[in-house]
């Protein structure tokens, strides 16, 4: 009992005696290490009798209850001197510039988007949403196109099974046309992958009363992919329905929209007449663009050096069989509609030369042509003023 009385008051000593945490960490290995002799006296009780042990035993655990409580408190101090050494040994220049922190980058679509939309809001436009499978009366029929148009072959559309439930929803009103699909197969017309945001513009006008004055951007699909196509792609389109609308008003919408989108006043616009089946008469609009340094750009005059026209959108006045689809009367009310790509736009306005890039994921390019998170456009500044390159 005196030998373990004795290891005790050594122990207690050599641990308030160490002046550093290597020390200290050398006492306990000598102590209670696998080898130490605390825990050598720890393996010994086992060979003891059990009148031995109960003399012992108590005196042996509180020999190490001791050495492990004084190496715990020990501890805690020469931490906490070494911190306090390293706390006035050190010092932090405040006054330093902090490490760039990473950021992330605004998609050039989304940012065209929100120009899009602040400009159309400046206008009176409101923003109208709508789903992206389609059933086919919403995507072709109520749009005035009949089933021999190019548009529902199956190279074009991108075609879901057809839904068990379509007469039935037919029969509810959904005015889904009963034979075709378009592709030459019979039966209920089978849902779409919306081929345009034209569905947006039907669902508005029967959901809502007219004056109406909306555009719907989002997502849409076609089975295309080259430099300048992708499967899926973005677009917007334009809807005004109200009484004694003309030509007119949509033109001046347009060189309005286009100027203040590629943030030049000398954009100059030119309808060519087309054909679409949802309006009559129908327009593709060219801008006109020149060359500075090298670069087209658009706006300029046209006819001079190196200018021309470039198509940008196509646009109409809503036929009257498309209005009378949506429960309204085309005697009384009329409309124009416009539609163009997003990401065409934005190639146009940020130099973008390929369009299959803009939907890769390479962060490399999204460092290039993105947009910092706070570059908000606004009319007041400029939408998108700052350039690419620079987030």
């Amino acid at each position: 009992m005196s030998d373990i009385e004795d290891m005790k008051a050594h122990y207690l000593v050599a641990i308030d005696a160490c002046a550093g945490l290597e020390a200290l960490e050398a006492v306990r290995v000598e102590a209670l290490g696998k080898q130490g002799r605390v825990t050598a006296l720890l393996k010994t009780m086992g060979k003891l009798s059990p009148d031995e042990r109960q003399v012992q035993g108590p005196a042996i655990h509180g020999l190490r209850e001791a050495v492990t409580q004084a190496l715990a408190a020990r501890k805690d101090v020469l931490e906490n001197v070494a911190l306090e050494a390293k706390l006035a040994a050190e010092r932090v220049d405040v006054t330093l510039p902090v490490d760039a922190m990473p950021a992330g980058s605004v998609h050039p679509v989304s940012q065209v988007m929100d120009e899009l939309a602040e400009i159309f809001a400046d206008l009176g436009f409101a923003v109208a949403t709508g789903p992206e499978i389609e059933d086919d009366w919403h995507n072709f029929g109520a749009l005035n196109i009949p089933d021999t148009h190019p548009a529902r072959a199956m190279q074009d559309t991108f075609y879901l099974e057809p839904q068990a439930q379509a007469p039935a929803a037919r029969a509810a009103g959904d005015g889904q046309s009963p034979s075709s699909d378009g592709a030459g197969r019979a039966g209920p017309a089978p849902f779409v992958l919306r081929t345009h945001t034209s569905p947006v513009q039907i669902r508005t006008m029967m959901q809502q009363k007219p004056p109406l004055r909306i555009i719907a951007p989002g997502r849409v699909y076609r089975s295309d992919w080259d430099a300048t196509h992708t499967p899926m792609f973005h677009q917007i389109e334009g809807l005004v329905i109200d009484k004694g609308i003309t030509l007119g008003h949509l033109k001046w919408t347009l060189e309005t929209f286009l100027r203040a989108f590629f943030e030049r006043d000398d954009v100059v616009l030119r309808l060519r007449p087309s054909y679409f089946p949802f309006t009559e008469p129908s327009a593709e609009v060219d801008v006109g663009f020149t060359v500075e340094k090298g670069k087209r750009v658009i706006g300029g005059d046209p006819n001079g050096p190196g200018g021309g026209w470039m198509e940008v959108l196509g646009s109409g006045m809503v036929h009257p069989k498309v209005i009378a689809a949506c429960g309204l009367d085309p005697d009384e009310w009329q409309g124009f509609a416009f539609g163009c790509g997003i990401d065409r736009l934005a190639m146009l306005k940020y130099g973008i030369d390929d369009l299959r890039p803009v939907f890769e994921g390479d962060i490399r390019w999204l460092k290039h042509y993105g947009f910092a998170a706070l570059d908000v456009p606004t009319l007041s500044s400029g939408v998108g003023s700052r350039g690419v390159g620079t987030a």
